[in-house]
């Protein structure tokens, strides 16, 4: 009672030498037509992607082989995933088997597929082959029959489905026929291969000569349908086999959202941004080649949803075919003015996306051009607001010198007026002169008074932190304001900074180091936080329900997610999640400077109170004076405000204060 099977059974030994030139053949064939894409690559500008190898390699391991970031995606990024480990488990199979047939049984006598080890050998290859033939028929399912809107086809998915389906129908096929002439008397073997059973059982019967010819046959069959693999890998889609896990090495190590800042005075520089393709970095080419147009990008954009002309799938496919295609191409005239004006950079896109393409920061690259070098703007408000901002330091325009009048009867120290303070309250343009923020700004410095804290502002000395005009493109103005308020940090010697915006807390936390600041900064939610878990603050705890929202710029950019709910559940509060929240939260439309914009069609902040409509909830709590104000008008727009108000945690902690 054997437990093995004679491996070339059927077609000799003979089959080796052609076997294996058209196994290395395709391969190398696959392997020199990525080669080849490595000269597009290097059309782009020059940036470091290798440092910390070890660790950028550890990355790539954990997620090629663990399937992390395909499985952010809780739908179909399981079938990917059970499809890949599948797929994985025949590669091992299939090398095995070379393993022992070709190397250490004809040259050591060693034979390890025999015996026990063999029936779980044969037994996991079936399933695993069943399971990549399911989750194929998935996919297949989804793509050519369910067909979700935005789900582009291409003469890559009829190659890819079909090589994987030919690979998998005529594996099966060659052990069935098989097993019918070989394994049917032996019932202790062929357990162990219940799909090749099923198809054996069809083929009992049929005269041996005619299944070892039929056999024969498949198996070339099957053999070139392997080889056709290899060969496509370097001319279909499937090169993200090779191209996802290398772009996991290559992913950004800088904090999420990071921006380069350029060096302005230098005089080599022509030209700022990008208008065409060498002007971007070679990551940013090779991530239009690691694209493979699942579309969770387009799925989760707030522009896409809203009907606006962005789709970030398309635009990186776009660059894409100007890079292989047309490489003098403009790029802005390709994109269009439109899509890039649409992103709100949230983030999401990159978030989710599981080949680590990088989608925003080749948009604002695409802006700095618009703006440095052909002063273009998104519309005459926007142009307005940043005349403002670059007059009056905000974009209302209001004078310097009312932008503390806020807090004149709070008792709040101005910076300027000498005195010790604990910290110092960046107030922001909206805070500042928005009616509806002054009131969250009001709520904060009375939180901190009753935590005894003694509160410190800049008053007319302070000016926008500039993150708004970086984000359209106008770095020239960012670093100037950047500057101005890194100077007064540092003449009164400022130690801690809190902030009630999360586009401030990102700018001055992270953006300004960049410049020589290096202060701690906090966000309130945070600050609030600590001030509750050391018992500076007391508060009363009263019941009421609520739905939060995760702003996109302390969520998915600074990973605060916790701390803002803990608050709402110490309050009382019973929070009734929307259907897009943390790491995956829907935009309010007021990021990449859109809180200034004319917003045409479908409102970004409608949709958002319409998740928010859905919870139940007759409360949204905010965390951002873009958010408190976006929503505002979205509760307008879609005639909601009568049922659903929107406060920021300040102002609900500042009500329940002892």
């Amino acid at each position: 009672m054997e437990f093995s099977r004679e491996i070339y059974w059927n077609v000799g030994h003979s089959v080796l030498i052609p076997m294996y030139l058209i196994a290395l053949g395709s391969i190398a064939f696959a392997i020199y037509k990525l080669y080849q894409r490595i000269a597009v690559y290097k059309l782009g500008r020059d940036i470091n992607r290798t440092d910390n190898l070890s660790s950028r390699v550890w990355y790539m391991i954990r997620n090629a082989l663990g399937q992390i970031k395909v499985m952010s995606d809780k739908g179909y990024g399981y079938v990917h995933t059970v499809l890949f480990f599948s797929f994985l488990i025949l590669v091992v199979a299939t090398t095995l088997v070379f393993l022992q047939a070709d190397l250490l049984d004809p040259v050591f006598g060693i034979k390890f597929l025999k015996g026990t080890f063999y029936k779980f050998f044969s037994l996991f290859a079936d399933i695993a082959g069943l399971l990549l033939f399911l989750m194929m028929v998935i996919f297949f399912i989804r793509r050519f029959i369910i067909r979700p809107a935005g789900l582009e086809t291409t003469k890559d998915d009829y190659i890819m489905h079909g090589l994987l389906f030919l690979i998998i129908i005529t594996g099966f096929v060659v052990e069935g026929l098989r097993m019918a002439a070989t394994e049917m008397d032996k019932p202790y073997l062929y357990v162990y291969s219940p799909v090749g059973l099923l198809l054996a059982k069809i083929f009992y019967g049929i005269q041996v000569d005619s299944l070892k010819a039929a056999h024969k046959f498949f198996w070339w069959m099957h053999l070139f349908s392997v080889a056709g693999f290899f060969i496509s890998i370097g001319l279909t889609k499937f090169k993200h086999i090779v191209l996802t896990p290398a772009n996991y090495i290559f992913k950004s190590d800088m904090p999420k959202g990071y921006i380069d800042t350029i060096n302005l005075e230098a005089e080599e520089m022509e030209k700022f941004g990008a208008n065409e393709i060498k002007d971007l970095t070679w990551k940013d080419i090779f991530d239009t080649d690691a694209c493979t147009k699942c579309k969770r990008c387009q799925d989760r954009c707030p522009a896409y949803a809203s009907d606006k002309p962005l789709s970030p799938m398309k635009l990186i496919n776009k660059l894409n075919d100007i890079a292989f295609g047309k490489a003098d191409a403009n790029l802005i005239e390709e994109i269009t003015k439109d899509t890039l004006w649409s992103c709100t950079t949230c983030g999401n896109c990159q978030e989710i996306c599981p080949a680590e393409i990088e989608h925003v920061n080749k948009i604002l690259n695409m802006r700095r051009n618009l703006v440095l070098m052909e002063g273009d703007f998104p519309g005459e408000e926007v142009m307005l607001a940043v005349n403002n901002i670059e007059v009056n330091g905000n974009p209302f325009g209001f004078p310097y010198a009312s932008r503390g009048d806020w807090s004149k009867d709070l008792g709040v120290g101005v910076l300027s007026d000498g005195g010790n303070y604990d910290i110092l309250y960046f107030v922001g343009c909206y805070g500042s002169y928005d009616k509806r923020n002054i009131a969250i700004a009001r709520s904060f410095v009375e939180i901190c008074r009753k935590a005894g804290l003694r509160v410190g502002i800049l008053g007319k000395e302070e000016k926008c932190c500039g993150e708004p005009v970086r984000k359209l493109g106008n770095e020239y103005l960012y670093q100037t304001l950047a500057n101005e308020n890194i100077e007064n940090f540092k003449k009164y010697n400022v130690k801690t900074i809190v902030t009630t915006c999360p586009h401030c807390f990102n700018t001055l936390g992270r953006d300004y180091k960049d410049l020589g600041l290096d202060i701690p900064v906090k966000h309130h939610t945070q600050f609030i936080a600590e001030l509750i878990n050391t018992g500076k603050i007391t508060l009363e705890k009263t019941d009421f329900e609520c739905t939060y929202h995760d702003s996109c710029y302390i969520g998915r950019y600074m990973g605060i997610y916790e701390e803002p709910r803990g608050v709402i559940e110490t309050l009382g509060g019973r929070i009734n999640e929307m259907s897009r929240n943390r790491e995956d939260s829907f935009c309010c439309g007021g990021g990449g400077g859109r809180v200034f914009v004319d917003e045409k069609g479908t409102k970004i902040s409608a949709l958002r109170v319409k998740m928010a409509e859905e919870t139940g909830s007759k409360m949204i709590v905010s965390n951002c004076p873009f958010c408190t104000t976006m929503f505002e008008d979205g509760l307008k727009v879609t005639e909601l405000d009568s049922k659903i108000k929107v406060k920021d945690l300040a102002e609900i902690v500042a009500e329940r204060i002892r």
